[in-house]
């Protein structure tokens, strides 16, 4: 019994040191040299400063100011906020693109509520841009511009949703369409192993770019 004890404490023991101490410092220390950059988060710094990272998407939206050039606010005590028409829109989000609370909505595709939700979400997207491409239907509106991602912080959107938006950015931005568009290809990622998922746009970086021309 005694033995059978201390063979058992041992293993407790050596086991504990291996796989929770030799075997994540190992992995980690192999990360730190092969992929220092995705093991610290994909952070992006613009002279010298934390801006975000590539893995994690942000509110590109104003608050709406009322006569009195102070933010308006809703019913909870919250500013109100529109999309800013100089910066390309990311996929909604329930969480406000909250990495600290990462989430969608977990609505069935049945649910009153979802159907409401997307349909909200179709009329501000026209809202914001049928005024810069006049041509633009319900119809012709990608998923991913109205639909919440499953973490709620998706960084990517899809290409078609970056080449509608691209009519507002370049009138807004007085920008040549074909700079916008050269922006956009310069940040799509493609395809996982060139066959696995879809090619996705990624708006935080595009942004930066956009603002890097200075107009």
């Amino acid at each position: 019994m005694k033995r059978t004890l201390i063979t058992c404490v041992i293993a407790v023991v050596l086991f504990t040191a291996v796989f929770g101490l030799v075997y994540p410092l190992l992995f980690t220390g192999v990360s730190q040299v092969v992929f220092p950059g995705a093991s610290n988060g994909s952070k992006i710094m613009r002279d010298g400063k934390l801006v975000g990272s590539k893995l994690i998407a942000q509110d590109f939206r104003k608050p709406v100011l009322g006569a009195n050039g102070k933010p308006k606010m809703d019913e909870d005590g919250n500013p109100v906020m529109v999309a800013d028409p100089r910066y390309f829109q990311p996929r909604p989000s329930q969480t406000t693109y909250s990495p600290s609370t990462t989430f969608f909505s977990n609505l069935g595709p049945n649910s009153t509520d979802a159907q409401a939700e997307v349909k909200a979400n179709m009329d501000a997207y026209l809202a914001l841009e049928r005024r810069y491409d006049p041509t633009l239907t319900a119809r012709g509106i990608p998923a991913d511009a109205v639909t919440q991602s499953a973490s709620g912080v998706d960084p990517d959107i899809s290409k078609s949703n970056a080449a509608i938006q691209a009519h507002r950015i370049a009138a807004v931005r007085h920008l040549p369409m074909a700079t916008v568009k050269k922006l956009i290809a310069d940040h799509t990622d493609g395809r996982f192993l060139g066959i696995f998922g879809e090619p996705g746009v990624n708006v935080l970086q595009l942004n930066l770019a956009l603002d890097g021309l200075g107009r």
